[in-house]
Formats: C-alpha cells, sequence, structure tokens
C-alpha cells in the first residue's frame, strides 16, 4: 500500500509512486508522481514559454492551413477559426497549469482531487492514450518529412531511409522521456532557437508562392463548417495538452505569479501556431495542388516548395520542431501511465511508452491511406473525453480555494475519497453524448460515430452538422457545468 513521509505541505508519497532510485553518474529524472519537495521548485513563470514554444514551433503548423480550409471556409473565415480555436484552447492550458503551482505534482495526481483516488485511472487511462497517439503522431512526421526530403535530394527516400530515420528519431524521443524534466526543458530551449530562425527562412523562401488574389476569391462556408474547423483547432493544438499542462509548472515554486503562469503558458503555446496557422492558408489557398499533397505528407509536402540547397535545413527544422513535441508528449505519458496504476519506474514508463510510439509509428509510415484522414480521426475521437475531463478539472480549479493536500492524492481513504461518481459519471456522459455528435466517415473504424446526428435532427452523418464535430464542445460543456455541481464536496474536503 502507498504511504506517505515528510511534513504538510512536502509529503512525499513512499512506495510505487515515490521517486525512483537510480545509478548517481546517470542524470536521470528521479522524481514520477511525487510532489516536488520545495527546495526543488524554482524558476519564473516566463520559464514556461520555451516547453510550450518548442513544442508547437513545427511546421506542421503551415500544414494546419490546408486542413482548415478543407471544411470549405474563406480565408477570413479561417484566420479568424484559427485564431480563437488556438488561443482558448491554450488558455485551457494556462488554467490547468495553475493547479500545477498550487499542488506540485503531476497533472494525472492533481486529477485525483477531483475524480478520487481510485476514479481518476479512468482519465489517467484516456490521457496516456492521448499522449501516447500524439507522440506517435509526431515521430512518424519527422520520418515522412526526412524520407521526402532525401528523395528530392536524390539521396534515396525509400523504405531503407524511413527505417532508419525512425531509428533516430525514436531514440532521441526516448532519451528524453527517460532522462526526463530538466533534459526536456533544456531540448526545448535549443529547438525554440534553432526552429524558430529556421522556420522564418522558410517562410522568406516560399513566400513568392502565395497568390493572393486566388487565396481571397475562396467561398465563404456555412456555420456548421466554421465550427467544424473551430473544434478542429482546438483540438489539434491546444486540447491535445491540457492533459499535461501541470506537468511543467509544477517545479514553479508557490510565490509564482498565477495570472504569469496563464499567460505565459498560453503565450508560449499559441504564438507560433497563430503564425504558422495563418501562413499556411496563404500557401494552401494558394494551391489546390499543394493542398492535397499536404493530405498525404503534411510537411514533406512543403519542402517541395524550397530550392534544393535550402532541403536540409528543412529537414532540421522539421525534425527538430516535432522531436520537441514528442519529447514534452512521451515525458507526459510515462506519468500518464503510472499514474493509471502501473508499478514501475518513470524513466522505464517513458521507455515503454517509446516502444509503443516505435510500434504506431511504423503504421503511419508504411500503412495505407492519406495521413490526414488517420490523424483527424484520433484527433476527434479522443479529443470528446479529454474534453470531457478538461471540463470536470477546470470546474475543480476553479472552485478549490486552498492548497492540495499531498498526503491524501496517494490514499483512496484520504478527504479525496477513492471514486468521485459524479467526476467520473461526467466523463462518461460527456464521451458517449460527444461521440454521437461527431462523424469520422474517412476512417472506417470509426464509422460508428455521430448516432445522435439523425435523432437530434441535425440531418444525420451526411447532413450539414455532421462534420462539425459539435461533441468536442458539448463533452467540454458537460464536464464543465456538471463539475461545478461539486462546489459542496469541494468545500468538505478543505474543511478536514
Amino acid at each position: 500500500m502507498t504511504g506517505t513521509s515528510g511534513t504538510p505541505g512536502t509529503t512525499r508519497p513512499v512506495g510505487p509512486d515515490a521517486p525512483t532510485a537510480v545509478p548517481a553518474g546517470l542524470a536521470v529524472e528521479l522524481n514520477a508522481l511525487n510532489p516536488i519537495p520545495e527546495e526543488e521548485r524554482h524558476g519564473t513563470p516566463r520559464t514556461l514559454f520555451w516547453p510550450w514554444f518548442g513544442a508547437n514551433v513545427s511546421v506542421l503548423g503551415l500544414s494546419y492551413g490546408s486542413w482548415l480550409l478543407a471544411f470549405g471556409v474563406s480565408f477570413a473565415q479561417a484566420l479568424v477559426v484559427g485564431l480563437v480555436g488556438i488561443v482558448v484552447s491554450f488558455l485551457l492550458c494556462g488554467f490547468v497549469s495553475l493547479a500545477g503551482k498550487r499542488g506540485s505534482a503531476p497533472t494525472m495526481v492533481l486529477s485525483r482531487a477531483a475524480f478520487g483516488v481510485e476514479g481518476n485511472r479512468l482519465p489517467a487511462v484516456i490521457s496516456w492514450v492521448l499522449t501516447v497517439g500524439w507522440e506517435t503522431v509526431l515521430a512518424s512526421l519527422a520520418v515522412l518529412a526526412t524520407a521526402t526530403v532525401f528523395g528530392e535530394l536524390g539521396w534515396g527516400g525509400g523504405t531503407p531511409t524511413k527505417v532508419i530515420a525512425l531509428a533516430v528519431v525514436v531514440a532521441v524521443v526516448i532519451a528524453a522521456g527517460v532522462f526526463g524534466f530538466r533534459v526536456v526543458m533544456r531540448l526545448q530551449a535549443l529547438i525554440t532557437v534553432v526552429t524558430g530562425v529556421l522556420t522564418v527562412v522558410y517562410v522568406l523562401l516560399v513566400a513568392d508562392h502565395v497568390d493572393l488574389d486566388t487565396v481571397t476569391a475562396l467561398p465563404a462556408g456555412s456555420t456548421p463548417a466554421v465550427i467544424g474547423g473551430l473544434v478542429f483547432m482546438m483540438t489539434g493544438f491546444g486540447l491535445g495538452w491540457v492533459n499535461a499542462a501541470a506537468d511543467y509548472s509544477r517545479y514553479l515554486p508557490r510565490s509564482a505569479s498565477s495570472s504569469g503562469i496563464v499567460t505565459w503558458t498560453t503565450v508560449g503555446g499559441a504564438l507560433a501556431p497563430v503564425l504558422l496557422v495563418a501562413f499556411g492558408l496563404l500557401l494552401a489557398g494558394s494551391s489546390a495542388e499543394l493542398s492535397e499533397a499536404i493530405g498525404a505528407d503534411p510537411i514533406g509536402a512543403l519542402a517541395t516548395l524550397l530550392p534544393t540547397w535550402a532541403l536540409v535545413p528543412f529537414a532540421l527544422v522539421a525534425v527538430l520542431g516535432l522531436i520537441g513535441g514528442a519529447a514534452l508528449d512521451i515525458y507526459s505519458s510515462g506519468l500518464a501511465l503510472l499514474a493509471a496504476g502501473i508499478r514501475i519506474p518513470r524513466y522505464l514508463a517513458a521507455a515503454v511508452d517509446g516502444v509503443i510510439m516505435a510500434v504506431g509509428a511504423v503504421y503511419f509510415v508504411f500503412g495505407p491511406g492519406d495521413f490526414v484522414w488517420k490523424f483527424q480521426g484520433f484527433l476527434i475521437t479522443l479529443g470528446v473525453p479529454i474534453a470531457a475531463w478538461c471540463g470536470v478539472f477546470l470546474a475543480d480549479v476553479l472552485l478549490r480555494r486552498g492548497a492540495y493536500v499531498h498526503a491524501d492524492l496517494y490514499d483512496g481513504r484520504g478527504r479525496y475519497g477513492a471514486v468521485n461518481w459524479l467526476s467520473v459519471g461526467l466523463v462518461v456522459v460527456g464521451t458517449v453524448i460527444g461521440w454521437g455528435l461527431v462523424t469520422n466517415a474517412s476512417a472506417e473504424w470509426l464509422t460508428w460515430q455521430g448516432y445522435l446526428l439523425d435523432p437530434l435532427g441535425l440531418g444525420g452523418k451526411q447532413g450539414d452538422w455532421a462534420f462539425a464535430n459539435l461533441g468536442v464542445l458539448a463533452a467540454l460543456v458537460i464536464g464543465f457545468g456538471g463539475g461545478l455541481l461539486g462546489r459542496a464536496a469541494i468545500r468538505r474536503q478543505e474543511a478536514v
């Protein structure tokens, strides 16, 4: 059974939730699910800019311009939708990050206060699947981009190149996850500088491919199309990170500014995607051929616009940006796996996730079908339950006034209990309703979704609302609205 040791406010668990000792010569992070002790908490809110910017400065953001226009919206509509969807979704990450400062533990440990110590296994599993999925997607894109660039250079871009690229990318990502927080933060700072500069160079080199007359002539889309694009932006950006947002703010001291944490998380996460999506809209809107090519190989297609001499720097910026995102994901996926109940050291959890990532990447890289449809099906399907969880957790953060009691986050007999059935039920109900309001017709294994569109008079799976992805918004509202009903229970917890 997991116990605790230490004094109030600095309580650290012993047993499987505790930091695991490793040979002193290895710079492997010792912290696992335990709250970070006061002497290890450091930095200021502005340090959050580096991991969030580094993880989201990837040129993948340019490809979102093509995917957004595929909803049938105009350039102006897409620009507004992209801005709102990106900023609002990362603002949610900023609010989740507040819990990290208050509780100094990983997101999926702090979530136990809302779901109960045992009940939280459900969102922990969902979080683990989402983060492993994201790191798999990002690693796959890095491989595809490398193969395309090598092909353009005449160096061979076939199977051998993909296999070697996959091995290198997986090795780097796993190493970041295994060595932990400090390595990840340093890697992100490096990636931020290199990719930031080279991305600007890429934009300057391909700017002459923009045809403003063609872009501005794109017809306006319907209300369902605009909403669908908005939800896609939210799930593709901030909602894909909310379940890990407190993993990085937990190292900040308790005196850190709450407004600063929200601001720097939001700015760091949203700044690069907003600019990249805007330019991506200009590129995709100028060429239907390029837009279609992005569907099969999102980043590789962008490389075809460059002169030969610029392909190697482009490959560098593309791969580094994707590795930056995957590094954050594998770190958080390891923590989520432990929170789900797996009893292994944190660094082994990261290694296990790395193996799963490698297997998944093989499917994405060598499997049939366009990447974009597999990707969209993954985003929307997991976006529904994670939106429901996010709503519940945000309501809990809003209502909770005092600090988390560390000992009780690891003991189901404590004030947070074993299972909070209201919170668990909200995620289940939000997911069931949400999946009934989304469709993924292009992914055959997801055609069962959308079962509520016809009964609710929304035109069924082929109607105007079929691809509006209302289920994600519905799940978020259900989780948050229902979570507010837990006010009395939170007050009782804080009164103990």
